[in-house]
């Protein structure tokens, strides 16, 4: 993979390769992530600087986020499609994930690496839920959708919750790609790409969280 310090202005590294298993995990694993871009057919690897992530002791939970946590139940994994459609819905504003991208997030699904977390109504209704990558303790959100109001934040509640409990402790990353707006009121911060690869680099020597199929939990 290409050095991820030799991004341009935009934070593209390079453009093209392939969207086999063994390229994204290597991409994730060395502080890039994949993302068409709109003047080429290709695929464009990402580093941006800087880089959005979610400190997992600084994630903002309001009164009304606590409290619509307890609408929804959590699950992970059991519906990977059907978010993974609904965070592709072409209806959605700035829409990038295309066919491709949903084919080799499904394969990395099935082999394990790309994971969804969920948030259901008690009738059974899948309510919003994020989808992205777990290597070591390294969590790569990819995209959140919701069908209902504050469920998207509850599943994010919900890893956050998750990687807190898993071995890798203060050393765990979760990475937001970008900060938005809405994400900042999260709790999101950006922090510089050198201090990024930093963190990475300890984050992917660390054990998974059990809820991610790893074997120790807490």
């Amino acid at each position: 993979m290409p050095d991820p310090s030799g991004a341009d202005e935009a934070g593209i590294a390079a453009v093209g390769a392939d969207l086999e298993p063994g390229t994204l995990l290597a991409a994730y694993r060395s502080g890039l992530f994949p993302m068409p871009v709109r003047w080429s057919r290709s695929t464009a690897w990402w580093s941006p600087d800087p880089r959005g992530v979610i400190p997992l002791d600084g994630l903002r939970v309001s009164r009304s986020l606590r409290s619509a946590c307890n609408r929804f139940e959590i699950r992970v994994d059991t519906s990977f499609d059907e978010v993974i459609e609904a965070c592709a819905d072409p209806a959605r504003p700035h829409g990038w994930i295309d066919k491709a991208i949903r084919d080799a997030y499904r394969e990395l699904h099935r082999l394990g690496w790309a994971h969804s977390v969920e948030a259901w109504t008690p009738d059974g209704r899948l309510a919003g839920g994020l989808y992205g990558i777990a290597t070591g303790g390294l969590f790569a959100g990819e995209s959140m959708f919701h069908r209902e109001t504050d469920a998207s934040k509850v599943a994010l509640v919900g890893l956050v919750e998750r990687l807190r409990a898993g071995p890798a402790g203060p050393d765990a990353l979760l990475d937001v790609q970008w900060t938005t707006e809405h994400l900042v009121r999260l709790g999101a911060v950006d922090v510089t790409r050198s201090e990024y690869l930093k963190r990475l680099a300890i984050a992917i020597e660390c054990p998974l969280p059990a809820a991610f199929g790893g074997d120790v939990e807490g």
